[in-house]
């Protein structure tokens, strides 16, 4: 573990388990993780054991990134440079990595510039992600961010529009101009988007349900938002 942060391989994050001391070794994989800005979370014991390759582990565990992360300020520079306006999408917290893995299969056939997601209380991009994108988070850039909300104050100050998806929006999501730079925000399964990454949002756009069910699921919210955006951008250039 120690080689691959000083190698800067890219880690999703450190777990380590309660109890586990302070020894020097622990001590350097956490100075390293911090340089690296890399999440470092105490779990169980029995989270690190069940996740260690035939059970066997010292009390910590990297998780390693499937792929590297982009830089989303080197993101919205390359986009600029190809005279295109930017189309993102920016997740809050999705935390099933089927989910994500399929948000970003969707983005790549949609052609989004970019997936943007947080560092904590969130799914990486992990084998499983990656598996479940089918070899698309090989084409499209995911940015991984410290801080959402602020993240949001930045591409507001890139001129980016940013629409949240909330069954709260006061218009419907095909009604938005999605032609103009925009990022898309959708939230996490079951909570939605959080208070403050809704309070960021420029406009709050929802999608019609006719069923019992007040929601649906955030990889079919998604695609569903980021088709309408392509059809648009489609008939303009047509």
């Amino acid at each position: 573990m120690l080689e691959a942060l000083r190698a800067g391989r890219p880690v999703n994050k450190v777990l380590i388990a309660h109890g586990a001391g302070q020894s020097m070794p622990i001590l350097e994989i956490v100075h390293r993780a911090r340089e690296a800005k890399v999440v470092v979370e105490r779990v169980d014991r029995r989270v690190i054991e069940r996740l260690s390759p035939g059970g066997r582990s010292q009390n910590v565990l990297a998780i390693a990134a499937a792929k590297e992360y982009a830089d989303l300020r080197a993101l919205l520079r390359q986009i600029e440079r190809r005279g295109e306006a930017p189309l993102l999408m920016v997740l809050d917290g999705i935390e099933d990595p089927q989910n994500l893995g399929a948000i970003i299969r969707s983005a790549d056939a949609a052609g989004m510039h970019g997936v943007v997601i947080p560092a904590r209380r969130a799914v990486g991009l992990t084998a499983a992600v990656a598996r479940a994108s089918a070899g698309a988070v090989e084409y499209v850039p995911v940015a991984r961010v410290g801080n959402l909300a602020q993240s949001l104050d930045r591409l507001a100050e890139a001129s980016i529009w940013t629409v949240g998806i909330d069954p709260a929006g006061s218009k419907d999501f095909t009604a938005v101009d999605y032609r103009q730079p925009t990022a898309i925000v959708i939230g996490a399964e079951g909570r939605g988007l959080s208070r403050l990454v809704k309070e960021r949002c420029d406009t709050l756009a929802s999608i019609p349900m006719k069923g019992s069910l007040g929601s649906l699921n955030a990889s079919v919210a998604a695609a569903l938002v980021m088709f309408e955006a392509m059809r648009q951008r489609d008939r303009e250039q047509g």
